[in-house]
């Protein structure tokens, strides 16, 4: 909205003017339901870039509110005993705790790592595999996942529409008392995009606002080095630290979980899986698609000396060095990387199961 002063007494506005700034007023939008809801002003910090929302989906203040609300619900699990955040526990940095699998609600494990949830707005591809293409999309997954929620959305719909409060909280997000798979999804999807991370020491650090230890900043060097780390090609220094693309590292010689190639069936994506972000990276643990490492000098020294020279191994791998890295190098990448640990995060309590 654009304001016009005309030409008056020079002093005539400013106590007016001073005020409107002092109140910083969320616009209200149309989404062409006939109804107006209050846009989400999404606070990005310095450290990363600006989010593409979907123009269908924008955020709204009421949207994000009824999607945490879900998030955080047991009734998207077919017994009610589980919801989102009971496998990506904000006290674990959206993780399941320190374990390789979560459990279902039959008590049957998964096979795949829980993956975080922060910063998940910048994705291209979501899950391990990349098998949903849009953040929206990947919302039914869990649900209906026969070892996770085990729940069909006809029921999830069902249960949210005889609820005492949820069609009144869907009129106020999109218009409509009515619930649907649809709106189920893009309510999750607001709220997951306001899951934001980017205040660890390496951001202070980047702001002037901290100091790097001499082991750390030596660690930073072996990160951005060609012929050691070598990290960045895959997880880009800075801003997300990945590109979102997928790769085969060289886990197996022959892959047992053949990953990308589930969903495109090309013998190219044998074993690729998506690069996940190292933001948080000391406080998600285990690692990997399986969960197969304790802790991250195990998972260094993979990269460093122990992948495999599969047939489709990232192209990053296939011309690095083993050993290239000495075990003061190992140590020090290591400490770097726990500067990238957000610890602000985990107490944001826009993140935390509504009261």
């Amino acid at each position: 909205m654009s304001y016009r002063l005309h030409k008056m007494n020079k002093y005539a506005f400013i106590i007016p003017i001073v005020l409107f700034a002092a109140c910083k007023i969320d616009p209200v939008i149309d989404l062409n339901d006939g109804h107006n809801h209050t846009h989400y002003n999404l606070n990005i910090p310095a450290g990363l870039p600006a989010m593409t929302i979907p123009s269908e989906n924008p955020l709204t203040v009421e949207g994000v509110a009824l999607g945490r609300k879900l998030f955080y619900d047991n009734i998207l699990s077919a017994n009610n005993t589980q919801n989102c955040g009971s496998c990506h526990q904000l006290r674990n940095y959206t993780v399941d705790s320190n374990l390789a699998y979560s459990t279902g609600i039959d008590g049957i494990q998964g096979t795949r790592n829980a993956m975080p949830l922060f910063n998940i707005g910048y994705a291209k591809n979501f899950f391990w595999d990349g098998g949903a293409a849009s953040l929206e999309s990947q919302v039914i997954g869990p649900i209906t996942n026969p070892i996770e929620m085990h729940e069909t959305m006809a029921n999830v719909v069902d249960k949210l529409q005889k609820h005492p409060e949820y069609p009144t909280l869907f009129k106020k997000a999109f218009g409509t008392d009515v619930v649907s798979s649809k709106y189920i999804m893009y309510a999750v999807a607001q709220f997951e995009r306001t899951i934001i991370s980017a205040n660890s020491k390496f951001d202070k650090w980047k702001k002037g606002e901290a100091t790097l230890t001499a082991e750390e900043e030596r660690g930073r060097l072996v990160y951005l080095d060609a012929n050691k780390g070598d990290c960045t090609h895959c997880h880009s220094y800075g801003s997300t630290f990945t590109d979102f693309d997928f790769r085969n590292t060289g886990l197996d010689s022959i892959p047992e979980d053949r990953g990308r190639y589930l969903i495109t069936l090309n013998t190219a994506d044998d074993g690729k899986f998506k690069t996940p972000s190292l933001r948080n990276v000391a406080k998600t643990g285990p690692y990997m698609h399986d969960g197969r490492f304790e802790n991250l000098l195990q998972c260094v020294e993979h990269y460093n000396k122990n992948f495999h020279y599969t047939n489709n191994l990232a192209g990053e791998l296939k011309t690095a060095v083993k050993g290239r890295m000495s075990e003061q190098d190992v140590q020090d990448l290591v400490a770097f990387l726990n500067t990238l640990t957000d610890e602000e995060f985990i107490k944001n309590t826009a993140f935390d199961k509504p009261k």
